[in-house]
């Protein structure tokens, strides 16, 4: 099942950082080694406010069908709708990565039939 196809409300990004390794020599010296041209541990916080329960459990199936934290997944056009073109490249499938989530969906009663929905992203090689 692809990642429900609804447009957040909004979104929180960290840009993450390239893969590097340092090593510390008992004097103080620092060598520094670069593992990778792509940027990892990309963090993408969806918030999806005053949605159906039904569409709430779109998050909670999906999750289940990616088995948590394990497999990874592209998101949709609708996961990015409403960012201009110059931000959208800083996300994680720009760069040829695709997302895990880093934890469960977050679920918030607002009123019976009605809920909030967080979901926490990490991107991944």
């Amino acid at each position: 099942m692809d990642f429900p196809a609804l447009t957040p409300t909004g979104r929180t990004f960290e840009s993450g950082d390239f893969p590097i390794k340092t090593f510390k020599a008992q004097n103080g010296a620092e060598t520094r080694i670069l593992y990778g041209s792509n940027r990892t541990n990309m963090k993408l916080q969806l918030t999806y406010a005053n949605i159906t329960d039904a569409q709430a459990k779109e998050f909670l199936t999906h999750y289940d069908q990616v088995r948590g934290t394990f497999d990874t997944f592209n998101l949709g056009e609708e996961a990015r709708a409403g960012w201009t073109q110059e931000s959208s490249l800083l996300g994680a499938q720009a760069t040829g990565n695709k997302y895990r989530y880093e934890n469960s969906p977050r679920l918030v009663q607002v009123r019976p039939g009605t809920s909030t929905v967080t979901v926490n992203l990490i991107g991944v090689l």
